[in-house]
C-alpha cells in the first residue's frame, strides 16, 4: 500500500493507494498552486519504494529534487513534521533512485524513436495533416515496407517523400492517387517540426523499454524523469511523445493480468494537451490504449488542472483519484465543478462539491479503489509530505547523476545506419550513371555516322570521270605541257595522302585521306 495521507476526523484515518489497484490508472487535478506536483511526488516516492518503475514528465522543471533526499535544514521541515505528526506518519527524509532523460540531450540522456515506430497516425497528428496528406503518409509507409527501404530519421521521410513526388503517376497507379503538391506540403511540415526540435526525437539508438523498468540494488524502481520544460514550447510534440511511449507500452508487454502489483506506472502531466483539438481516431486509440494497458501491468495517471480536459469514456477508467481545489468563478467553472463532484462516491459527513470548491492547499479530495475494485468514499486528505527534497536541484548534482546512470553512454552517441535516404540516393546516382552512360554512347554512334566514309563511294570517287563543260571528259583531253591546277591539286592531294597514311601505317588510310584531299582540291 501506498500511503498517501490522513482523512477523516483530524485527518487520522490513513487514506492508501491499493498496490493491487496500482494498474487501474488514476487521476490528479486540480487549480495551479493547489499541491498537484506534491501529490506525483509522493506517489512517485510511494511507487518506487514499493519496486515499482515509474515514467513522469518534468514539466516546470521543479522535480528533480525526487533524487535527492529532504533535509532537516529545508524551510518547510517544520511544517512538515507537525503535518507529520497529525497524520500519523513517521517521516524519513529519503530518495528514489533517479534516471534523467530529456528528448534534446541536454539535462538527461537522450531518448529517440524511429519514424517507424511513431507509425503514420501519430506522425501526422505531430504534424497537423489533412485528411489528404494523411493518405499520402500511409502511401509512403506502405512503399517504404514493399521496398525495403527502413524510415529511421526525418531526412528518410523527406527522401521518400520527395520520391512520391518525382513518380506520382506510377505510384498512384499501385497504392491509390498520391499527389506532389501534397507531398510537397508534407515537407512543408516536417521543416516546421525540425525548426521545434523534432529532428531529435528520430534516429537511433531508439530506447529500449527495458531502460524504463529496472530497479536497483535494494529492488527499488527507477524513477525515470523526463525533462520536458523545454520541450513544452512544442505542445504537440510533448503530447505526441508521450502518447507513442504508452502505445509502444501497450503494443511489447506481455499480458500479465491482475498482478499484486503495477510492472510500471506512467504520469502524464499537462493531460490536456494530449485530447485539445484531437480528431476522433486518436481519441479513439487513447481510450483503447488507457482501457487494455493495465492487463500488461502498467497504471496510467493523467494529470491536469480540470477533470473535464479528459473525455468521459477514459475519464471513467480511472479508479484513483486525488482532487486537488477547483476555483468556480465562472458560470461555466460552476458546471464543471458540479460535474467533477458528481463523479464520486459520496461522504455523508460533507457535500463533495463544497469540499472541492473548500480545500487548502496540500490537501485534496481522493478516493481510491478498495477491495474487489469498488470506488472507496471521497474523503478530504491531508497529503503527506514528501521524503525527498521539492524543487529543482544544481547541474552539478544532476551531471553527477547522470554520471552514475546504468544506462550512461547507451544513447549519447547516433547512429546513422542505411536507410531509405541512403538508398534512395544510391538508386538515384546508380539512374544517373546509367543515363549518362546511355546519352554517351548515342552521342558517339551519331558522331561516328556523321564522319564514316563509306569504302565503295571512295572508289568510286576515284575511278569516276569528271564532267567538262567544253564536252568530253577529262581523260579524253589532249595533254599539254604547261601543268594545270587539277594536277596541281592532284599532287598536293598525293602528298597530302603519302604523308598522312604513313602517320596511319595503312594502305586504306592512304585511299580515304586520298579520296577526302581529293574531293576538296578537285576541278572544278
Amino acid at each position: 500500500m501506498i500511503f498517501v495521507g490522513g482523512g477523516g476526523e483530524g485527518y487520522g484515518t490513513p487514506q492508501q493507494l491499493l498496490l493491487k489497484y496500482g494498474n487501474r490508472h488514476g487521476l490528479i487535478a486540480g487549480a495551479t498552486g493547489t499541491g498537484k506536483t506534491i501529490t506525483l511526488q509522493i506517489l512517485a516516492e510511494g511507487f518506487s519504494a514499493a519496486g515499482v518503475p515509474v515514467f513522469l514528465s518534468d514539466v516546470k522543471g521543479d522535480l528533480g529534487g525526487l533524487a535527492v533526499p529532504g533535509s532537516p535544514e529545508g524551510k518547510l521541515h517544520d511544517a512538515f513534521m507537525k503535518r507529520a505528526a497529525t497524520i500519523g506518519l513517521d517521516l524519513v527524509y529519503g530518495a528514489p533512485p533517479v534516471t534523467f532523460w530529456d528528448l534534446y540531450g541536454e539535462q538527461g540522456h537522450p531518448v529517440r524513436t524511429t519514424v517507424s515506430e511513431m507509425g503514420p497516425l501519430l506522425l501526422s497528428r505531430l504534424m497537423e495533416l489533412t485528411e489528404p496528406q494523411e493518405g499520402v503518409i500511409n502511401v509512403a509507409f506502405r512503399l517504404a515496407d514493399d521496398e525495403q527501404l527502413p524510415l529511421l530519421d526525418l531526412k528518410d521521410l523527406q527522401a521518400m517523400l520527395t520520391f512520391i513526388a518525382e513518380n506520382a503517376k506510377a505510384i498512384s497507379a499501385r497504392y491509390g492517387l498520391v499527389s506532389a503538391e501534397s507531398a510537397a506540403a508534407i515537407q512543408r511540415r516536417l521543416l516546421v517540426l525540425e525548426n521545434q526540435g523534432g529532428a531529435k526525437m528520430f534516429g537511433e539508438p531508439a530506447l529500449a523499454l527495458a531502460d524504463l523498468m529496472q530497479t536497483d540494488a535494494q529492488g527499488r524502481g527507477r524513477v525515470n524523469i523526463l525533462a520536458a520544460d523545454k520541450l513544452m514550447q512544442a505542445p504537440r510534440l510533448y503530447a505526441t511523445f508521450l502518447l507513442w511511449l504508452l502505445s509502444e507500452l501497450f503494443e511489447e508487454l506481455p499480458e500479465v493480468g491482475d498482478p499484486d502489483k503495477p510492472k510500471l506506472v506512467f504520469f502524464f502531466d499537462e493531460a490536456h494537451l494530449l485530447f485539445d483539438g484531437a480528431p476522433k481516431g486518436l481519441v479513439d486509440k487513447v481510450e483503447q490504449v488507457a482501457r487494455l494497458i493495465r492487463s500488461k501491468g502498467v497504471g496510467v495517471y493523467f494529470i491536469t488542472q480540470n477533470p473535464a480536459d479528459v473525455p468521459d469514456k477514459i475519464l471513467g477508467q480511472l479508479g484513483n483519484r486525488v482532487q486537488h481545489a477547483l476555483r468556480a468563478f465562472t458560470g461555466r467553472d460552476q458546471v464543471e465543478l458540479t460535474r467533477a463532484a458528481e463523479t464520486y462516491r459520496p461522504n455523508p459527513r460533507f457535500d463533495t462539491k463544497d469540499a472541492i470548491r473548500e480545500v487548502g492547499t496540500g490537501e485534496a479530495v481522493t478516493s481510491f479503489l478498495e477491495a474487489k475494485g469498488v470506488p472507496g468514499m471521497v474523503e478530504r486528505t491531508l497529503i503527506r509530505p514528501p521524503a525527498s527534497q521539492i524543487g529543482p536541484i544544481p547541474a552539478e548534482t544532476r551531471a553527477a547523476i547522470l554520471a552514475a546512470s546504468p544506462v550512461k553512454g547507451k544513447y549519447e552517441t547516433l547512429i546513422d545506419r542505411d536507410s531509405a535516404y541512403e538508398r534512395l540516393r544510391a538508386r538515384s546516382e546508380a539512374a544517373a550513371r546509367e543515363a549518362a552512360a546511355q546519352d554517351e554512347a548515342k552521342a558517339q554512334e551519331k558522331a561516328g555516322s556523321d564522319w564514316k566514309i563509306d569504302r565503295k563511294e571512295i572508289e568510286e570517287f576515284r575511278n569516276a570521270r569528271r564532267y567538262d563543260p567544253k564536252g568530253g571528259s577529262s581523260a579524253e583531253r589532249p595533254r599539254t605541257t604547261s601543268r594545270s591546277s587539277s594536277s596541281r591539286s592532284d599532287s598536293v592531294a598525293e602528298a597530302f595522302a603519302k604523308s598522312f597514311a604513313r602517320q596511319l601505317g595503312t594502305k586504306s588510310g592512304q585511299a580515304v585521306i586520298r579520296g577526302v584531299l581529293g574531293t576538296l582540291f578537285g576541278k572544278k
